[in-house]
């Protein structure tokens, strides 16, 4: 296995989204990993940009193949992540970005830990979350108070993780991820470590 995972998590409307795209944009060599999920595509989103949207139904006939590198039910709603595209881009050595939540980071960590290198994304405070959230204008307050209480229970897993960046200005977030991105590309995978002790 060559390649290098980074898993990004944090509560919904920290701000993963639009950091992970800047960061789509400014780094080579990546795989963004799309998850796919049951929810309704909102506002704004595109099909295999996004995520993958498909029916429960097809989520589960999935999971029964062994489809799956992790999934979980997150609001109601089904979240995966794909495993043979993320087979296909550590081959070929590219850098793995995975948007997943505490729960799959755990499955990956297990799977992939020599590999991986883990970020908590947060906002500076639980009212700052619960602003962002409001003025996102995607939820209405039942679901909001449903986030914000996951929310609190993602906070008590930051210790599981290798970084937490405080997204409270978003260039410094910016330009944090860019350096533990930096870091994560050289840790160096077990064929690398066989490889170089061989010729060394």
């Amino acid at each position: 296995m060559y390649g290098n995972i980074v898993i990004i998590s944090g509560p919904s409307g920290c701000g993963k989204s639009s950091l992970i795209s800047e960061i789509l944009k400014e780094e080579k060599n990546i795989y963004f990993s799309l998850s796919s999920t049951t929810r309704n595509i909102r506002e704004g989103e595109k099909e295999g940009v996004n995520y993958f949207y498909i029916s429960k139904e097809q989520f589960e006939e999935e999971i029964k193949e062994g489809l799956f590198l992790e999934w979980a039910q997150v609001h109601g709603n089904y979240y995966g992540t794909s495993l043979k595209p993320i087979y296909q881009a550590l081959q070929e050595r590219k850098l793995v970005i995975l948007d997943i939540d505490v729960q799959g980071h755990e499955i990956v960590k297990k799977k992939f830990e020599k590999i991986l290198t883990s970020v908590f994304v947060t906002t500076p405070t639980k009212k700052e979350l619960q602003n962002r959230l409001i003025h996102r204008g995607t939820d209405n307050e039942s679901t909001i108070q449903t986030r914000l209480k996951n929310a609190q229970i993602e906070m008590n897993r930051i210790d599981e993780y290798d970084y937490l960046v405080i997204n409270d200005d978003f260039h410094t977030a910016l330009s944090q991820l860019h350096s533990i991105i930096k870091a994560a590309r050289l840790k160096p995978s077990q064929e690398d470590i066989k490889q170089f002790i061989a010729k060394w």
